[in-house]
């Protein structure tokens, strides 16, 4: 029997991740479940796993959460503290997947304690990419990532020599926008924005993948997941969203790992590991599929993949700088108060005015995360 810690256990990634172990529940202990509000759906888990901690991140919840869990024996605790020391507790596995720069402390606190992070919080990588390898090494945690596309690098480069490596092609679908004109996009509205074509996404990803920063942002975490420079990697857009991403080797080879738009695939690869488990997912059928197509990204529609080259290579702040500005600009569209192509345009202008020195620690980050959301916030009443 394993050990695992979900944060993020209401959301997407992880209502997924608890479905599967709730069908291999003979090999599963759980430590702790968060969640950042949703006390009343936390409660519900904690019992049905039998988890010895929950914490709610929004400590105006705990007493709803207290309520919900009177007589288990299941400890409650809420605000940010709890959280990182929930993730700090010892367990095997912790499936990180709170969005967005909340999940940077927790996600350190588990790293700290040196067992299998299996990593869906992409902007905890992009914002503190260098000072979380770092972490990494030094208290010898196994990073893996659950994000699709990296899953799939990580899958494909298994076994192999990186610096056999030509390149690493991660794959977009486009989004929902992808064929849209600019006259059109200008006008695009939330709702329009938040229906994936393909995956079943919360908001904010789904705003993410509709501008193509997700893509940008992946671009940033391969290039601390898989170091083998900036320079090969790079991106396409895979409209049906089957091969999730490819590595291209110096004799030709070009290794891909397809699979269903279902995140319980990379999830269980990630839960498994080394070893494979089995999934309810309905297997791949390429006769159904039909056809698999292939173009280059348009930088001029989406300029968020140049953007984040941009600031990746810069390294050091400016990827935080970027994510921060991005959720700031993501929440002021999602809110209707800029439009769906000011969000790159708001980005660029935080970037453009902020360079900060290269953070030394989490910290560092975070007050360079707070000065980009401040910056960000300004642009967003002046608009």
């Amino acid at each position: 029997m394993r050990t695992l810690t979900v944060l993020g256990a209401t959301g997407s990634i992880g209502a997924s991740t608890l479905d599967l172990i709730r069908r291999n529940r003979a090999q599963w202990r759980v430590v702790a479940l968060t969640a950042h509000s949703n006390a009343v759906e936390l409660a519900k888990l904690a019992r049905e796993f039998d988890a010895e901690v929950a914490v709610v991140a929004d400590e105006a919840h705990l007493p709803t959460l207290r309520e919900a869990l009177s007589g288990s024996g299941i400890e409650a605790a809420g605000g940010p503290a709890a959280l990182v020391e929930a993730a700090a507790r010892r367990a095997q596995v912790t499936l990180a997947a709170i969005v967005g720069c909340a999940g940077l402390a927790p996600t350190m606190a588990a790293i700290e304690q040196g067992g299998v992070i299996a990593l869906a919080n992409k902007e905890a990588l992009v914002s503190a990419g260098e000072v979380m390898m770092a972490a990494v090494a030094r208290h010898g945690a196994t990073l893996l990532p659950v994000d699709s596309e990296h899953n799939a690098i990580f899958q494909c480069l298994n076994g192999n020599d990186r610096e056999d490596v030509r390149w690493i092609t991660l794959t977009a679908s486009g989004g929902p926008f992808r064929d849209w004109s600019m006259e059109r996009l200008a006008a695009a509205t939330p709702a329009e924005a938040v229906r994936h074509p393909n995956w079943d996404m919360g908001a904010k990803i789904s705003v993410d993948s509709a501008t193509m920063f997700n893509k940008g942002l992946e671009l940033i975490e391969a290039h601390h997941l898989f170091p083998v420079g900036l320079d090969k990697l790079r991106i396409i857009v895979h409209p049906q969203s089957v091969v999730h991403s490819m590595v291209e080797y110096r004799d030709g080879s070009t290794l891909a790992q397809l699979g269903p738009s279902d995140m319980r695939v990379p999830i269980a690869s990630a839960l498994a590991w080394p070893a494979r488990m089995e999934t309810p997912c309905d297997p791949l059928d390429l006769a159904e599929v039909g056809e698999l197509t292939f173009r280059k990204p348009d930088e001029v529609r989406f300029p968020a993949t140049r953007l984040a080259r941009e600031a990746a290579q810069a390294g050091g702040a400016i990827p935080a700088v970027l994510n921060a500005a991005n959720e700031i600009a993501v929440a002021a569209f999602l809110g209707g108060q800029i439009s769906f192509t000011h969000i790159a345009a708001q980005v660029e202008d935080v970037l453009l005015s902020y360079a900060p020195p290269p953070p030394g620690c989490l910290s560092d980050v975070l007050d360079v995360d707070g000065e980009a959301r401040a910056r960000a916030r300004l642009l967003v009443s002046s608009t």
